[in-house]
């Protein structure tokens, strides 16, 4: 595919060097001294985005004082900048895509109640630390209550070319949950069309104009009392899919009170996406990220024995 060139700067790694004081002085004089390569400006601009940085931590007060033995770093890749979210995890940047894990009760993007606590907006803040700039594209979602991995786009072209051609480029998405009462079968593939009423509920329909073909694969792993542990692989991406098959098969996700749970063992949905294996829409690469099982949803279904 070919992108058009943004204004976003091309994604760079760090590059730091370390430079040792020898006398006592202040930090700008001492930045001035070492990096005489550059302008006072192009100096004091990497001092006030966060590039320089002593005892592991960026600074940017000009006259820090220094003492010898004193060591001071200067990133001249990117900023000091340490991404740190209790529910966002970046498991992979590069100058055209970031893949996040997302937590539980994190919406993917805003909605009209909540405009800045979704997964979307921390991670654009997060790309425009280096570059007020940046833009950041949603290619997919997930529902607030579930848990796992999610793309964005840092080009618009990039984004309409992955959700144009999802189906091309994902190759797997698979996704653990726990239900309540046991599956029919260990192992089976429902296939339904799916709909939604006036009242935003999903559900299957025999009606070919309305509903769309949904087609999802389950796996019972194990199971105690009336929880069951089960690996889900989806085939198709649409809306509560996975929440709507298992509630008709009389098994709802434990803590889905909208499609027919009666308990909430953990306080939160025990849905959680896994794996996701796609093509680099640029590079051709074939990504694969898996994160590990939530130690509750083991928990809650391991046997006694």
């Amino acid at each position: 595919m070919t992108l058009k060139k943004g204004n976003r700067k091309l994604f760079t790694a760090d590059n730091i060097k370390s430079y040792e004081v020898n006398e006592e002085t202040t930090l700008l004089p001492f930045l001035f001294s070492s990096l005489s390569g550059l302008s006072k400006t192009e100096v004091k601009s990497m001092l006030k985005y966060k590039h320089v940085a002593i005892k592991g931590s960026a600074v940017t007060q000009f006259d820090t004082p220094l003492y010898p033995g004193d060591k001071v770093e200067v990133n001249f890749g990117r900023s000091f900048y340490k991404f740190n979210n209790p529910q966002v995890k970046v498991l992979f940047e590069d100058q055209w895509i970031i893949v996040i894990e997302k937590a539980s009760g994190l919406l993917s993007v805003a909605n009209d109640t909540s405009r800045e606590k979704n997964a979307f907006h921390i991670i654009r803040d997060y790309v425009r630390h280096d570059n007020p700039d940046a833009e950041l594209y949603v290619c997919h979602r997930l529902d607030q209550y579930t848990s796992g991995i999610l793309i964005f786009a840092k080009n618009e072209d990039l984004m309409t070319e992955l959700r144009a051609n999802w189906d091309f480029y994902v190759k797997e998405r698979k996704y653990i949950c726990v239900t309540e009462n046991n599956p029919p079968r260990v192992e089976d593939t429902i296939e339904s069309l799916l709909t939604q009423n006036e009242h935003l509920r999903v559900h299957s329909t025999n009606d070919e104009s309305v509903g769309r073909l949904a087609v999802t694969h389950y796996r019972v792993l194990q199971t105690r009392g009336r929880y069951a542990l089960v690996d889900v692989e989806i085939f198709t991406g649409k809306k509560n899919q996975i929440r709507v098959h298992m509630s008709e098969m009389g098994c709802p996700i434990a803590g889905d009170m909208k499609y027919g749970a009666e308990t909430n063992p953990v306080r939160r949905l025990m849905l959680h996406n896994y794996r996701l294996s796609f093509i680099h829409p640029v590079t051709g690469e074939q990504m694969r990220f898996t994160l590990p099982t939530p130690s509750v949803f083991r928990k809650l279904t391991q046997s006694d024995k």
